[in-house]
């Protein structure tokens, strides 16, 4: 299945069904993403990383981020008891800023609302991803030894 939508007039976001042999380049943006974030808590481990991201493995829920062919992404969208798990979110650093990311998150939003849904959501406490979560209209929940952990509300409507 493939999604085309507008950020601005000069940028044009698809999402891209994934194959489950792509697991190796989902890591390498997985790692490239998060690698500042884990270094500054002196947990950066690439082999964790990997191991951590096979265990949740979901192609069927996995899809690439492209703008203008180029895959710079890959968002992963699961089904939960009580609405959607925004299990990963990221984009590579030469397409941060651009506004990829709050493209993608309004149309899981659009998908999410379609269907009446939450959308829950897990940051690493120190990385900049928590500023973007509340910024689009996540909701604190709680938080553990690592992770922030967010909730948003269909009825809030799209950021």
């Amino acid at each position: 299945m493939q999604v085309q939508f507008a950020a601005t007039d000069n940028l044009l976001v698809t999402l891209v069904g994934i194959q489950p042999s792509d697991f190796e380049t989902l890591v390498e943006i997985r790692i490239e993403a998060m690698r500042e974030s884990l270094e500054r808590i002196g947990r950066f481990d690439p082999l964790r990383a990997r191991e951590r991201f096979r265990s949740g493995f979901s192609p069927q829920f996995t899809r690439y981020i492209e703008v203008a062919g180029e895959r710079v992404g890959f968002v992963v969208v699961k089904p939960i008891i009580d609405g959607l798990l925004l299990d990963h979110l990221y984009i590579k650093q030469s397409a941060q800023g651009a506004g990829v990311g709050s493209t993608v998150l309004r149309q899981v939003f659009r998908e999410a609302d379609a269907a009446g849904l939450a959308v829950r959501v897990g940051a690493l406490r120190e990385s900049a991803s928590n500023h973007f979560y509340v910024r689009h209209g996540f909701q604190f929940v709680e938080s553990d030894e690592f992770d922030n952990y967010y909730i948003r509300s269909p009825e809030q409507g799209c950021a």
